[in-house]
């Protein structure tokens, strides 16, 4: 018997445009250049729209009307919503469709995608009860297991979200994770048995999400009955195989033409041509299984590139220092009481800002490059680290001439340090 969990993460960021240092104390619109085809968040949204989430709504819709097994879960950023609400509202009627089937469930995040339980707990919390008012809004449902940004985990976090009365979170099937173990059964978080893990079987959804069109992968090409025989081959293997992947898998990661969304309208009623296999949801899987085991995050583990932990998004001394400067403003903004200089910080805290800041290329090249607006790590820090000392100026006001001075003493003194830092 396999229960086969499918779960895809659908975001979008708002993509910071090319703000030059004299933009500082003039222009106050960070997120959207029209001119510019990169960092123009309306475009990459339509087109996302148009090749991913249109298309592979309607194949999840089709296979929910034809297999009444058939389940599935999403979890939408609240930027990414958003953005569906101001330039594709067709795609929030999609997901709609979906969900009241009964048997899609929308999972709750940070609204932000972003990394604020790093510096400040909570700011994390209020984020994911703005998410969850969202979900609300939009779907008529309340959200019963929490799926953080890039699946990263660690004990605290869990701590955390159990305290915010959540069934159970996702996490990464990771070696260093589990040791001997497997990801096929159900876990809970150290010292609290009620709080329970789904962990992605990474291997079986990373055949679908980045090998599936590798012509040199020794398995392609990936057939629907040939997938389901790898699904067939864990039955008394453990519980369950959970298969978390981008939603962006379909269509544009992996194009149409590589045949990626005829696999997924075969594939559910291959997997159920073993009587003993059926699908569930993230909550019907911790409902219906007990823990086997505690799991022992005392480090942080994520989905993210080879190393599965936070190296993405800070590992060098411009993530770090980018970071830094991010927390630090965040009890000036708060003491504002201004909602669009709040507004605009949180949206400053989306894990994407730092992702295009990584330098870690190798392996990892293609995915850090993928609609990176910047053409180098170095430019994505100048123009965000000008955003934030604009919304600096924004939030402690004076007049023009000595901000102005102000900033330039500070960018110049910390954009020389930080880079000279890097190339040594």
């Amino acid at each position: 018997m396999s229960a086969v969990c499918f779960y895809f993460q659908v975001h979008q960021p708002r993509r910071i445009k090319r703000y030059r240092f004299f933009d500082i104390g003039n222009d106050h619109e960070y997120f959207n250049d029209a001119s510019e085809q990169d960092t123009n968040n309306a475009r990459i949204t339509r087109k996302v729209a148009d090749k991913c989430y249109l298309p592979a709504n309607e194949v999840m819709l089709e296979n929910l009307r034809k297999h009444p097994e058939f389940k599935v879960a999403y979890s939408i950023s609240g930027i990414a919503l958003e953005q569906f609400e101001e330039y594709t509202p067709e795609v929030i009627e999609s997901f709609k469709r979906l969900v009241d089937t009964g048997r899609v469930e929308i999972l709750s995040e940070t609204y932000h995608h972003s990394l604020t339980f790093l510096h400040s707990p909570e700011e994390f919390k209020r984020q994911v009860q703005l998410h969850a008012d969202k979900v609300r809004e939009l779907f008529g449902v309340r959200p019963y297991v929490f799926r953080n940004t890039e699946l990263i985990y660690r004990n605290d976090i869990a701590e955390l979200v159990a305290d915010m009365g959540y069934l159970g979170m996702l996490a990464e099937g990771a070696e260093h994770l589990l040791g001997w173990r497997k990801p096929t059964f159900v876990y809970h978080a150290k010292n609290d048995p009620t709080f329970r893990l789904l962990l992605k079987h990474y291997k079986l959804s990373d055949d679908i999400a980045f090998r599936f069109s590798n012509r040199d992968w020794e398995e392609w090409p990936l057939t629907a009955p040939k997938f389901a025989q790898w699904v067939n081959a864990h039955n008394g293997d453990g519980h369950i195989i959970n298969l978390f992947m981008d939603y962006e898998t379909f269509g544009e990661h992996q194009w149409e033409d590589t045949g990626i969304f005829h696999f997924m309208r075969a594939l559910p009623g291959e997997v159920l041509k073993q009587s003993d296999n059926f699908f569930v949801t993230p909550s019907e899987a911790l409902s219906k299984y007990d823990p086997v085991g505690e799991v022992d995050a005392p480090d942080y583990v994520s989905w993210a590139d080879v190393e599965r932990d936070l190296s993405a998004w800070r590992s060098n001394a411009i993530q770090h220092d980018a970071l830094r400067a991010l927390a630090e403003l965040e009890p000036e903004v708060r003491k504002s009481r201004d909602e669009t200089l709040l507004r605009d910080w949180r949206r400053l805290s989306t894990s994407d800002h730092f992702y295009y800041m990584c330098t870690k290329w190798f392996q990892d090249g293609d995915v850090h490059a993928y609609f990176n607006p910047y053409e180098s790590p170095y430019e994505a820090y100048i123009a965000y680290m000008n955003v934030l000392n604009d919304l600096r100026l924004r939030v402690r006001g004076g007049t023009k001439a000595t901000r102005k001075r102000g900033v330039w003493e500070s960018i110049t003194h910390k954009t020389k340090g930080v880079l000279q830092a890097i190339n040594s």
